[in-house]
């Protein structure tokens, strides 16, 4: 039997996002570059979001390009990002598939791509001016399942992970037109072949201008739902503001989230329709809000008070109820982030006597007792199922790693340890695995922006390396709370884009 979740995302599937205008999914439209004797073809499914392009053509080198596209015209900075996979054996090991920006559709064109090889190559192919030679700096990346190619100004820059791994990048300055064609391609490299692949996770994102205003300056936000198992992503929900932390209901059918304005909402899967939760006297709710686990009642951060400090309540989701205050402004801020699993603790990172600790309140007797006591912040502590462990994020060691410790505070141990900077640790119903997001390396450790190429991240509770699920464009309200549906399939995030 299909799990309920799964069925409440199938159907969400085929009724929001196929209200998202598109001639062919993202893009505008298909062309044969430089007349190939076999002529392309391009299929999108709508259900799993995936393109499968099939083509011929000569190569895409020297003087002359012949190749199968799907584009679109983009204006300035944009990230194209997918994930590729060649169907078949293939005859030659120079047939190519990846992501292209151009001057024009002429066959000698200008351009500059991210490019796939048959066999072990990957490059960053370019010609500079339109019917000069074709060069490439190579990526030593082999038979990567993930792609990234960005354009900043005139300079672009070619990412490239196998499944689970960090990108490795090469960059090149290329004086290219304002607006390019961009978009996916497919060559078989033998006018008499015709090669087929599939391109997954195919996301165009506008990303934040250089100017850009942290919390006055937002971003377009889309609900993306991942298939932890398949790594597949799903677009279900987009809007033209900022919402952020999805939280899914314990019986799989809506999703809980904040927007910008500090009200909350909930999104029924089955349908695609969005509404506004009646929040009582908590009218100016932030990104930390997480739901007990027996799926009752929620607890909110939101602000109040003058100065404003964040404070925390408790929300029954039946609506026959008023939010209740658990925590005191007076205190200082109060960011919540787990329940107990008997639902009698909350546990919060407390800004408290010039320090960033967590803390933890008995919700019956409104007693806080101090979790951690370090001078460098800890944040996103968390519950595991069974009770018998707290996980968290700290930056006592000058970067942003996981840590966990006994629910009294004591035993304090560090789970990650690589270059990056790990926020939000979020455990799976069933206890066996960790998620959490991880920021770039040269971001400050102590804070958690908005608008960054970042990763999700995964590692068994049992402890092992991390592997990379998700390469995204996010950050500040992507996956601050618990966002696992509840048989453990799938994780909700947002990512970000210009809408």
């Amino acid at each position: 039997m299909k799990s309920l979740s799964f069925i409440f995302i199938f159907l969400a599937l085929n009724t929001a996002y196929c209200q998202l205008p598109s001639k062919i999914g993202l893009f505008e439209e298909r062309s044969d570059v430089g007349n190939p004797a076999i002529k392309g073809e391009v299929s999108y499914n709508l259900d799993t979001q995936e393109y499968t392009l099939s083509g011929g053509g000569i190569n895409m080198w020297y003087k002359t390009d012949q190749y199968n596209f799907l584009w679109k015209k983009i204006k300035g900075d944009f990230i194209i990002s997918a994930t590729v996979k060649f169907l078949g054996a293939g005859t030659d090991p120079h047939r190519k598939i990846g992501i292209i920006a151009r001057n024009s559709l002429n066959h000698n064109s200008a351009y500059a791509d991210a490019a796939v090889h048959g066999d072990v190559l990957t490059s960053l192919q370019y010609r500079e001016a339109e019917g000069a030679e074709t060069n490439q700096l190579e990526l030593s990346t082999y038979h990567p399942s993930h792609i990234e190619f960005q354009r900043k100004g005139n300079k672009f820059f070619f990412s490239a992970a196998t499944q689970g791994e960090s990108f490795k990048t090469v960059s090149k300055e290329i004086n290219l037109n304002e607006e390019v064609f961009a978009g996916l391609f497919i060559c078989s490299h033998n006018e008499k072949v015709v090669e087929k692949a599939v391109f997954s996770n195919v996301r165009i994102t506008f990303p934040a201008a250089d100017d850009f205003k942290p919390y006055r300056d937002y971003l377009g936000s889309q609900i993306e739902i991942l298939d932890v198992k398949t790594g597949l992503r799903k677009i279900i929900h987009s809007v033209p503001n900022s919402i952020q932390a999805p939280n899914w209901s314990k019986d799989g059918k809506y999703l809980y989230y904040n927007n910008s304005d500090g009200k909350m909402f909930r999104f029924t899967l089955a349908t695609g329709k969005e509404e506004i939760l009646n929040t009582g006297n908590a009218v100016a709710n932030n990104n930390d809000h997480v739901l007990s686990f027996d799926g009752k009642t929620m607890g909110l951060s939101s602000y109040l008070g003058d100065p404003r400090r964040s404070t925390i309540y408790t929300l029954p989701l039946d609506g026959k109820g008023e939010a209740k205050q658990i925590t005191d402004p007076a205190w200082g801020h109060s960011w919540f982030h787990s329940w107990s699993p008997d639902g009698k603790r909350m546990i919060y990172m407390g800004d408290r006597n010039k320090q960033q600790d967590i803390w933890a309140i008995d919700i019956a007797t409104k007693k806080e007792t101090q979790l951690t006591n370090t001078p460098t912040l800890d944040d996103g502590p968390e519950y595991t199922p069974d009770g018998k462990y707290i996980y968290f994020n700290s930056a006592r060691t000058g970067t942003m790693k996981i840590y966990r410790m006994k629910p009294d505070g004591s035993n304090q141990e560090q789970v990650t340890f690589d270059e990056y900077n790990d926020w939000f640790p979020h455990i799976s119903p069933d206890g066996k695995q960790l998620i959490y997001i991880a920021f770039p390396k040269d971001i400050d450790p102590n804070s958690h922006p908005f608008y960054k190429k970042v990763t999700l991240k995964i590692m068994p509770l049992s402890g092992g390396i991390p592997q990379t699920i998700a390469y995204f464009y996010g950050g500040q309200g992507s996956i601050n709370t618990p966002s696992w549906s509840p048989d453990g399939r799938y994780v909700a995030f947002i990512s970000n884009t210009k809408l």
